[in-house]
C-alpha cells in the first residue's frame, strides 16, 4: 500500500498493519525468537543463529526496529537489540482486541 493511502485507515489500523508486516517474514520471526529467547543479543550472534549473511540480518533488524518491535544500542563496533518492551506489549494488545472482536458467526449465511 502506498503511504498516501494510509490516511485512510486508523491510527490502530495502520499501525497493526506496520507491525503484521513487520513479523511476517520468517526470517524476522525467528530473530524475534532469538532474542526473546536470550533477552538480548549482539547482532554477530544473530549471523550464526539464524545462518543467513550480515547484511541481511542487518536488513531484518532494520525492518524491525522501523516498526518499533525491537530497540538496540551501539557499543564500540557492536549493536545489541532486545524485545522493545513498551511496543511489544502493545502489539500484543491490539492483536488481542482485534481477535476478541469476532464472536463465532452463528448464522446460516457465514458458512
Amino acid at each position: 500500500m502506498g503511504v498516501t493511502q494510509t490516511h485512510l485507515f486508523t491510527e490502530e489500523q495502520n499501525k497493526i498493519a506496520q507491525m503484521a508486516k513487520a513479523i511476517a517474514h520468517p526470517a524476522r520471526m525467528a530473530i524475534l525468537q532469538h532474542l526473546i529467547k536470550t533477552n538480548s543479543c549482539i547482532n554477530g550472534d544473530l549471523v550464526m543463529e539464524i545462518g543467513l549473511a550480515q547484511a541481511t540480518i542487518s536488513q531484518h533488524l532494520r525492518e524491525l526496529k522501523e516498526a518499533g518491535l525491537i530497540q538496540g544500542s551501539i557499543e564500540g563496533t557492536r549493536v545489541n537489540y532486545c524485545i522493545h518492551p513498551e511496543n511489544w506489549t502493545m502489539l500484543r494488545n491490539l492483536f488481542q482486541s482485534f481477535f476478541e472482536s469476532y464472536s463465532n458467526c452463528t448464522t446460516p449465511s457465514c458458512t
